[in-house]
């Protein structure tokens, strides 16, 4: 064991001599002292790990001694120790930030439980979620060997962001390394798996397809719908389940989590396609054939996503709901602000539908700019930053307003994003869409090994520009580069976070029911 400073302040320590050699004995270090002032000097000059400290010594008393050591050192663990067991002393010392109390008189045992819950904490949960993922490593790796079905790749995947979380946690570098490993291969399953269902799922080939973007307002939304007075349907762009996972606590301080599930984007895993295919209740060539003025093809100029808040009415109808509903899309700081003024108003309608538009950018920014990128250096960083970001954001404003009132919120997303690792070389003419995780275009030329081909759009119900046109969609952590520019490709997007591809990040979001507390 690593040496452990204690200092421990007592009017009568010599009588706790059979405490502090048994202490001694297991290794501690432990320096006494008998009234406050002497803990403080001595708290002023030497690193301590811990403080047990008395409650009643004469001089100043315990609790103004503890106030002046958390003016010395904030993060030091303080342990009040007391005769006393009267509620206003332990309010007191608890509003101080005591790390723990014992009660007079104390035993060796309470003495090491309390060691350990402070000192040894993190390393015991370390230790801990280490040993439970070396179990669980060979459990997954033969589950993955399987074929798997729909649902086991449900689980799979929270299964691995539950790991991927725990690990992250203890910021184990070994131990994240080789789940990086194995989530690695679980994508490439994954991808696979996508190849062979898709366009079945599409086409009513499967009797059980998963809720996919087309599906999930009749299928999801409209059950809470009809059971709430009100509801608020946040749309929150680029959201993955691990994210969702990050911000979760903070939003059941004010809502419970009636319903957490996972549902599948559609490809392209791109806002044009997804969103729109959510809002409208369609797929994107069915929304191009009920609405060609509204439809924006890639190579067409100007925003891609500015008629939701009309496919969302002609759902709605179509659906049987002539209800009164808004929509807003944020897309600044100051409109969320604006919005999150007027909760009130909009709690009269039946539906509120907000589409947030700030992971999408964090992710595009992290591509583009030097700054982002290194405070979103990896997954763990850029969950940070996401966490950040909604703690302090207008967003949580927005639910705090809507959890005063009583309200209920369903959280979705249109699709998530990965960390692309490898270059996989494509070449193309000019009429080639930029996005690098998917592609359309005529005279395209692919590694097949890399990409999920769909060489008639129709069977995926994806716009057909021209006789020629495919799709080739990447799979796992590959991103398409042309030959002629390969270095400068792999330079600066290799390790930046994309979408519109194949990978449980992009595919698998969530769809979250909260009802305020």
């Amino acid at each position: 064991m690593e040496n452990i400073n204690i200092l421990w302040a007592d009017d009568e320590i010599d009588l706790l001599k059979p405490h502090i050699l048994f202490l001694k004995e297991k290794g501690y270090t432990v320096k006494t002292a008998t009234n406050g002032d002497d803990a403080y000097e001595f708290a002023k000059t030497i690193n301590f790990d811990i403080v047990f400290l008395d409650e009643n010594m004469p001089g100043i008393s315990g609790l103004e001694t503890l106030v002046r050591i958390k003016q010395l050192d904030a993060s030091l663990p303080v342990v009040m120790i007391t005769k006393s067991e009267e509620e206003h002393i332990m309010e007191d010392a608890i509003g101080s930030k005591i790390a723990d109390y014992l009660i007079k008189p104390v035993n060796p045992n309470q003495l090491l439980l309390t060691l350990k819950k402070n000192l040894d904490h993190k390393r015991l949960v370390r230790e801990k979620t280490n040993s439970g993922y070396q179990q669980e490593f060979r459990n997954i790796g033969m589950t993955l060997s399987d074929r798997l079905n729909l649902d086991e790749w449900v689980e799979m995947y929270k299964k691995l962001v539950y790991w991927e979380l725990e690990i992250s946690n203890n910021k184990e570098d070994g131990m994240a390394e080789i789940l990086t490993m194995q989530k690695s291969e679980a994508n490439n399953l994954f991808s696979r798996f996508i190849e062979r269902n898709y366009v079945n799922w599409l086409n009513g080939k499967d009797s059980n397809p998963p809720v996919m973007s087309h599906t999930l307002i009749k299928k999801k939304v409209i059950p809470v719908l009809d059971a709430e007075e009100s509801v608020f349907f946040v749309l929150i762009d680029n959201l993955r389940f691990d994210q969702w996972k990050i911000i979760q606590p903070v939003i059941n301080e004010l809502f419970r989590t009636e319903q957490e599930d996972i549902f599948f984007s559609i490809l392209p895993t791109a806002t044009q396609y997804a969103r729109n295919s959510i809002f409208a209740g369609l797929l994107p060539s069915e929304i191009e054939k009920r609405f060609p003025n509204m439809w924006m093809n890639d190579e067409d100029e100007g925003g891609k996503n500015q008629f939701e808040s009309e496919f969302l009415g002609d759902q709605l109808k179509r659906l049987g709901r002539d209800i009164k509903y808004s929509y807003n899309k944020i897309t600044n700081h100051n409109a969320g602000k604006k919005l999150a003024e007027s909760i009130s108003n909009l709690q009269q309608n039946k539906l509120n539908v907000i589409v947030y538009n700030f992971v999408d950018m964090l992710s595009h920014a992290r591509t583009d700019m030097d700054v982002i990128r290194e405070l979103a250096d990896d997954e763990r960083a850029y969950r940070s930053i996401t966490l950040s970001w909604f703690n302090h954001s207008p967003l949580w404003d927005i639910f705090q307003q809507i959890a005063a009132r009583k309200g209920t919120i369903v959280i979705a997303t249109d699709h998530g994003t990965i960390r692309v690792k490898n270059a996989s070389k494509l070449v193309g003419d000019r009429t080639v869409n930029n996005n690098l995780r998917y592609k359309q275009g005529r005279n395209m030329q692919w590694e097949k090994n890399h990409v999920m081909e769909v060489t008639n759009p129709a069977n995926a119900y994806l716009p057909k520009q021209n006789i020629s046109t495919a799709f080739v969609f990447a799979k796992s952590d590959y991103f398409f580069a042309y030959p002629n520019n390969f270095n400068h490709y792999v330079n600066h997007y290799k390790d930046t976070f994309q979408h519109g591809g194949i990978s449980l990040e992009e595919m698998m979001i969530p769809f979250v029911v909260l009802k305020a507390k």
